[in-house]
């Protein structure tokens, strides 16, 4: 079929010739839209997960004090103990070397 015999017309001089056919909304309009969040209220607070956060990085903070309180001690030990350990080395080979 030729645009003339759907448009009952010779020939378009212009896409501005054709008749409008635009589809409309349904009478009365279209139904209203659900936007709105509908979030539920479940799970903890915001002020309990921060309170719960802030305790375990405290915790997790208080065994870092820990652990760097007892590596320093044994780090001092290891201190004291090496300088015992070359005194008794050198009192031993001053010993074999004087028989």
């Amino acid at each position: 079929m030729t645009e003339a015999s759907i448009r009952n017309k010779p020939g378009m001089a212009s896409v501005k010739d054709m008749p409008l056919l635009q589809d409309g909304p349904p009478p009365g309009g279209f139904a209203p839209v659900r936007y709105a969040r509908r979030i539920p209220s479940k799970g903890p607070s915001a002020v309990a997960i921060f309170l719960a956060a802030f305790g375990t990085f405290s915790w997790g903070m208080w065994q870092v004090g820990k652990g760097n309180k007892i590596r320093r001690s044994v780090l001092h030990f290891r201190i004291g103990a090496g300088s015992f350990l070359a005194n008794e080395l050198e009192k031993k080979q001053t010993e074999n070397s004087q028989e």
